[in-house]
């Protein structure tokens, strides 16, 4: 009996010490490699969420591809909400830093975007918070790009970039270059 008591603490150290190296370790992992996201609400339809409330997907967000700000046009992507940091949100780039927009509601009807900035739309306009209502965004709000839809299971599929029709910057400064 001695020896199975003796063999249960052993299992039972190696138990403990292996979660607190573990957990330290998934933890930086999903913060800085990536993570799932539950997407509410039907700014993002029909790409996501194309079922309403009944049924929400979950996506996974890359938080490595971003880590230098990298993003582009037709990238969905997680922000920290510039109206609420405790929020965060996802939304469509549509334009980026130079780019010149037209926008939907906006105040200014035209607006080129700022350095250090980003356009975002939601896809469904009208149900949609998005740079409409509060202007271009922050790059140093990026927190992730939606790379894979993960549930429900018969919507497994990549997010590819792509802008929704009659969207994205009137002037491109790349193609501008030739």
């Amino acid at each position: 009996m001695a020896h199975q008591a003796g063999a249960g603490r052993r299992y039972l150290r190696a138990f403990v010490s292996g979660f607190f190296v573990a957990v330290p370790i998934t933890v930086t992992c999903l913060d800085r490699f990536a993570y799932v996201a539950r997407v509410e609400g039907a700014s993002m339809q029909p790409v996501l969420n194309p079922e309403g409330v009944s049924e929400c997907d979950v996506v996974l967000l890359n938080r490595w591809s971003v880590r230098n700000y990298q993003v582009q046009r037709g990238d969905i992507v997680s922000i920290v909400s510039p109206r609420n940091p405790k929020q965060k949100i996802i939304k469509r780039v549509i334009a980026l830093e130079g780019d010149f927009i037209r926008t939907l509601g906006y105040k200014n009807r035209y607006l080129r975007v700022p350095n250090g900035h980003f356009w975002i739309e939601g896809d469904h306009h009208g149900h949609s918070l998005d740079s409409n209502s509060f202007g271009p965004v922050s790059i140093g709000l990026l927190h992730g790009r939606a790379s894979h839809i993960i549930w429900p299971p018969n919507r497994w599929q990549r997010i590819k970039p792509s802008l929704p029709p009659n969207r994205g910057p009137l002037i491109n400064p790349e193609e501008d270059e030739d």
